[in-house]
């Protein structure tokens, strides 16, 4: 069994490895500035933690794709996802069309920046041989973080464009990790939507989501700069794809008050 880990905050021992990687994805996906150093260091340990979890997969004979859609569906319900009135406190008063522009801005900066990131360290460690093997937890890593930055992106759209989605936290995180992998807004008064979200089915469809996104990923891997600029591009133009299809579905639910953005004075 692996180590426990440490929350990065507290320094206090975390004995479960979900709860770990759950921590460092949450910080990773914050919408708020991370230094450069601390960012690889952060990325740097959810790959080793990653990587641990895996071999504990293969050891019990669970297949990547398998394992890593439930390491992501494990911590989905970690994934803080703000009201309407807080997103618009974060966003200098935004509301309707204008705060929706803001937030996809704010998510493309930060999958940009994590696919640069690791594309950059998977580019490193293609130049190192012995260092090759580890190098595609980088990527996974990479993948977890992308994934989780684009489900709270979608979540929240949700609440700007005024689509609820009732049920518990967990419940609700599974239902927008079920949109996420199918790249589309939520319907929630089509009668199964929601329940067909809590199906078996929505753990496939998260894994062929997540793989796709890994496999994009893999493309990085060639010389340092090729792999920084490679990974940061395709990241930020899948994101924008991602966004664009789910406005589209919400904008013919956005309540016709908040389809007038405004801007508080001052």
């Amino acid at each position: 069994m692996a180590e426990p880990g440490k929350d990065h905050q507290t320094g206090n021992e975390i004995a479960d490895p979900d709860r770990e990687v759950g921590e460092l994805v949450g910080r990773l996906a914050e919408p708020g500035e991370l230094e450069p150093a601390e960012r690889r260091r952060l990325l740097g340990r959810l790959a080793q933690t990653l990587s641990e979890g895996a071999k504990r997969a293969r050891q019990n004979g669970a297949g990547r794709g398998r394992w890593l859609a439930d390491v992501f569906l494990n911590i989905a319900p970690r994934i803080p996802i703000r009201d309407l009135h807080t997103l618009s406190e974060h966003h200098h008063g935004l509301t309707g069309e204008q705060l929706a522009d803001d937030l996809v801005r704010t998510a493309q900066r930060g999958t940009m920046t994590v696919g640069a990131l690791g594309g950059a360290l998977a580019a490193a460690e293609f130049a190192a041989p012995p260092l090759l093997l580890s190098a595609p937890a980088q990527l996974v890593a990479e993948t977890i973080v992308v994934a989780a930055i684009e489900v709270k992106l979608l979540a929240e759209l949700h609440e700007v464009y005024g689509v609820r989605v009732d049920g518990t936290g967990t419940q609700r995180a599974i239902v927008f990790a079920s949109a996420w992998a199918k790249q589309r807004g939520i319907d929630p008064l089509a009668p199964a939507s929601v329940s067909l979200a809590l199906g078996a089915a929505t753990k496939t469809a998260v894994r062929n989501r997540l793989m796709r996104t890994l496999g994009r990923h893999l493309t990085t891997f060639g010389p340092f700069l090729t792999g920084a600029v490679a990974g940061g591009a395709l990241n930020r133009m899948a994101t924008k794809k991602l966004a664009q299809a789910v406005r589209d579905d919400l904008r013919v639910k956005l309540p016709p008050a908040a389809s007038r953005p405004e801007v508080e004075p001052g």
